[in-house]
């Protein structure tokens, strides 16, 4: 008994060190970057391919970095322009504000600056009652949305980000939103400033707005995108960064020590991706061309290829799909085929394959008419007159 003991707890031993440096081996492959966050992802603009992930698919609430999606729908909803008188239901919110006073005038498109620089709780709220009539009904429009960008994971409940049960994304779901927003030109260029002047107000008059965002002054490149934090959600961040052609999302959520969680999942992401110029030499490829004074044409790709590239997923492979052939007459620049680059399984890549020259079509040989009656006859006309000649004179 006592021997089957110690072989058991041997086997045991055995059985734990095999589990603990397998645990070892994997948490340091997936712990790439060591952040304070309890969920976060670092993904490509570009390809949205994730680089790094803590619990991406873990629900949690996410505060003030809701306002994206509100922001985002105002922007998207095409009435920027359009002039809102504010009321008290429509003010009648906690936490942080862009100042907002019941009687104010402030255009949709100053709302969405006092959400990306403020924060402005206010603003989110307007911005409901005015795109959805209710908070509860703009709600709708935001879980709607939220369905289109794949966000599977999420339910708005508050256009602002106040804690309501229910109320939740994931690291991954804000990555997507992140990079949707990031896509709407007018979006980025208002997070990416450190600070606005708008004019709102009863009557309106001019107000500067200040980005909450430090990432805008202490990280090279940074281009937004929010912050948030509620006492249930702790620090919330999704920000933004661009180097070498590279735009890389990056999301924290209850993240005690965000900024430098944020820093050194950029600093990563930089690290490993770039932009690479792909082989787009078709100098050996050729396009048969049919009933053309020219039996084939070059081809080239319609623009020089290049792709965002994860270093660690190794070299690219190319695809040419060419049609079989064209009829004549084939003009310059006419799209005839895909070119499609690989990484490993992953497409990173598609251009148009184009015709580089042009061919005409092969004229048929012309038959010249005789000049003159003696040219018309025929062959056998002409012996018939010689023998009859002939004839004559013998």
């Amino acid at each position: 008994m006592r021997l089957g003991s110690i072989v058991l707890r041997t086997f045991a031993f055995i059985l734990l060190m095999c589990v603990f440096f397998s645990g070892f081996s994997i948490g340091f492959a997936a712990g790439a970057v060591d952040v304070s966050a309890q969920a976060a992802v670092l993904m490509v603009a570009e390809t949205g391919e994730v680089l790094f992930e803590r619990n991406a698919h873990k629900q949690l609430s996410m505060a003030s970095t809701t306002k994206i999606m509100t922001s985002l729908l105002a922007l998207e909803s095409g009435v920027t322009s359009s002039l809102v008188t504010v009321s008290e239901p429509m003010v009648k919110v906690e936490g942080t504000s862009m100042g907002l006073l019941p009687g104010d005038t402030v255009s949709v498109y100053g709302l969405v600056c006092g959400m990306l620089m403020a924060s402005g709780n206010d603003a989110a709220n307007v911005t409901a009652y005015v795109l959805g009539g209710s908070p509860e009904s703009f709600a709708v429009m935001m879980n709607d949305r939220a369905r289109e960008l794949n966000m599977t994971n999420t339910h708005f409940v508050t256009p602002s980000g106040l804690d309501a049960e229910g109320h939740c994304s994931t690291a991954y779901d804000m990555a997507l939103l992140g990079r949707a927003a990031i896509g709407n030109p007018v979006f980025k260029s208002i997070c990416s400033r450190t600070e606005m002047t708008i004019f709102y107000g009863s009557p309106p008059y001019r107000r500067t707005l200040s980005n909450h965002n430090r990432l805008l002054h202490s990280y090279p490149g940074a281009i937004g995108v929010k912050t948030g934090f509620t006492k249930k959600s702790g620090r919330c961040l999704v920000s933004a960064a661009q180097r070498g052609g590279v735009t890389l999302i990056a999301v924290t959520l209850n993240a005690p020590d965000d900024w430098n969680d944020h820093k050194k999942m950029l600093d990563y992401g930089f690290s490993v991706v770039n932009v690479t110029e792909l082989d787009g030499d078709l100098a050996d490829v050729r396009l048969k061309v049919m009933g053309g004074e020219k039996s084939s044409v070059k081809v080239a790709v319609y623009s020089e290829p290049s792709a965002v590239l994860d270093s660690k997923n190794g070299g690219v492979s190319r695809e040419i799909l060419l049609r079989p052939f064209e009829y004549a007459p084939v003009e310059t620049g006419k799209p005839v085929g895909v070119i499609r680059y690989h990484q490993g399984t992953k497409l990173v890549h598609e251009a148009y394959i184009v015709t580089a020259e042009a061919a005409e079509y092969k004229a048929a040989p012309q038959v010249r008419e005789p000049a003159n009656e003696e040219q018309r006859k025929s062959i056998f006309e002409k012996i018939r007159e010689y023998l009859k000649n002939l004839k004559e004179q013998t």
